[in-house]
This record gives structure tokens, C-alpha cells and sequence, in this order.
């Protein structure tokens, strides 16, 4: 049987691409071998670990089970779209760091990028929400109540910022002379 391919376009960490891919190749594959973003892991590649998780069009999939051609139009983001301008970490990759929700590491891409859906939504989860929404991830070494603390700790951080905004903006909805 012969392969077939098709041309695809989509765009990965803000960067419009296009290439051929094997209509029977994994997204992670795609990922990985074609544009060398290996924070991407292959771990289970069946769809149960949650290491090769990335967003697509803002919504978290095991990319392992993803068909590379489903990505045809749409926006992926892995973990090196997290990083800034001048390569610094992401606020959830820092929490990551200081609650120790790190060890070996090859989990934590994964995980991450979960963490990151579930912060883009800018609302406030119990701790049962966010161990239900983080419930697809295995790791080994690390421990999850860490991985909360760090989820929790940059959901905190961010509402209380955008509170101070919304805050500091109503306030200028006076007279331009008192702000």
C-alpha cells in the first residue's frame, strides 16, 4: 500500500506553516519530527498520559490520538509558544518551578499546557474543578497536590491582576481630569 499525503497549512506558536504530511500521521509526530518542538513527549501514545497535550484552537488534546491533517487551518500552541519575547518563562512555568511541581520533567509539558487551558478561561476553580480538569496527566515523581498549588497560585495571580485593571479602569471612567 502506498502512502498518501496531503498539503496542510496551520499555524504553530503564532507561526503560519505549511507542509506534506502522511495522512496517517499523529500530530505529535508532525510536531516533533517535522518542526522539532519536543516538549512534546511520546509517552503512552494512546491517548492516556496527557505528555504529548498541546492546545488546538484554545482547547487542550492529547496530540498522540490527533490526526496531523486534522490540524489542517487551525492554531496549535505548545510549550515553546509559552515562551517570551526574550525567552523567559510563562507565569505558569514559574509556578511550576517555585511550588516544586517539577521533577524528571516529562510530564510537565503536558501538564502545563492543561494548566494553561484551564487559566485562559480567567475564572476561579474549586480545587475539585481543577483536579477533574488536570485528571488526565500520570506522573511518577512529582506528586499532584503540587501541580495544584501551582495551577492555583497562577489562577490567583492572574484574576487579582485583571481585578486591579478592571479596578483602575473604572476609575478613569471619571472626568479625564481626575485620572
Amino acid at each position: 500500500m502506498s502512502k498518501q499525503y496531503k498539503l496542510i497549512h496551520l499555524t504553530v506558536n503564532g507561526k503560519e506553516r505549511e507542509v506534506m504530511v502522511d495522512v496517517r500521521a499523529s500530530l505529535t509526530d508532525l510536531l516533533r519530527n517535522d518542526f522539532r518542538l519536543t516538549s512534546v513527549k511520546k509517552g503512552c501514545e494512546v491517548g492516556e498520559c496527557g505528555a504529548c497535550n498541546v492546545l488546538i484552537n484554545g482547547e487542550c488534546f492529547n496530540s498522540c490520538i490527533y490526526l496531523a491533517v486534522w490540524a489542517d487551518g487551525k492554531d496549535i500552541l505548545t510549550l515553546e509558544g509559552l515562551e517570551g519575547p526574550n525567552g523567559e518563562l510563562s507565569d505558569i512555568q514559574q509556578a511550576f518551578i517555585d511550588e516544586a511541581a517539577v521533577q524528571c520533567g516529562f510530564c510537565t509539558p503536558g501538564t502545563i499546557m492543561s494548566a494553561v487551558e484551564i487559566l485562559n478561561e480567567g475564572r476561579e476553580l474549586s480545587d475539585e474543578e481543577i483536579r477533574i480538569r488536570m485528571s488526565g496527566h500520570l506522573c511518577r515523581c512529582t506528586g499532584y497536590e503540587n501541580i495544584l498549588r501551582a495551577v492555583k497560585k497562577t489562577m490567583r495571580q492572574r484574576l487579582d491582576a485583571a481585578a486591579a485593571r478592571e479596578k483602575e479602569a473604572s476609575a478613569c471612567n471619571k472626568p479625564k481630569t481626575d485620572c
